[in-house]
């Protein structure tokens, strides 16, 4: 995403901010139809349950609500408000009983079966949603955040309240999780995956 591109998205959240504060009641609609997709995944590959992401990206959105008129104009608000689903979703994580669901990998399967050979599409996506399963929460979350949504470093540090040092041993690590699991799952068809 270039530079450009990023300052344009910034401004339309601060338009609708500004709307929401002057009180214009659909751009509370505008501002979820914006956040919405990205606020569930970050819940769901904490969650990793479906309705509770859910529930945890519409708490997130409530608490952003909530807390609009504490929002600094000019931080970054992708960054703030990711940072608040972050923690509903832990929190949600926290009281969640034991389930086994697959992850749901939408982009950041496609994007990692660039590095798989010879193994038909259908079945890439099937070996990386399950490569992604085996992954703690944590390392989905920082792979998620890298590679999907293209975050920095310091904007990951930021969301999750870690240092960007740490962030970045967090992200080499969980990469080199993934690329093992995948390694045992498909053997000589993965090549120079990490």
């Amino acid at each position: 995403m270039c530079i450009q591109s990023i300052v344009n998205e910034h401004q339309k959240d601060i338009v609708i901010i500004e709307r929401i504060r002057t009180g214009d009641k659909s751009a509370y609609r505008d501002l979820v139809q914006r956040h919405k997709d990205f606020a569930f995944t970050v819940a769901y590959r904490i969650l990793n349950h479906r309705e509770e992401a859910e529930e945890a990206a519409q708490d997130a959105f409530m608490q952003a609500f909530g807390a609009l008129k504490d929002f600094n104009r000019t931080a970054k608000f992708t960054t703030w408000f990711y940072r608040i689903v972050f923690n509903a979703a832990l929190g949600a994580k926290r009281r969640q009983k034991p389930t086994e669901t697959i992850t749901e990998t939408h982009a950041l399967a496609f994007s990692v079966m660039d590095t798989t050979q010879g193994i038909h599409k259908k079945e890439r996506f099937t070996q990386i949603q399950y490569a992604l399963a085996q992954l703690s929460p944590d390392d989905v979350t920082m792979i998620t955040l890298f590679y999907l949504k293209e975050h920095s470093l310091e904007e990951i540090a930021e969301i999750t309240a870690i240092s960007s040092e740490t962030i970045k041993v967090k992200l080499h690590r969980a990469r080199k999780r993934l690329a093992d699991v995948l390694r045992s799952q498909l053997g000589a068809e993965v090549k120079n995956l990490y």
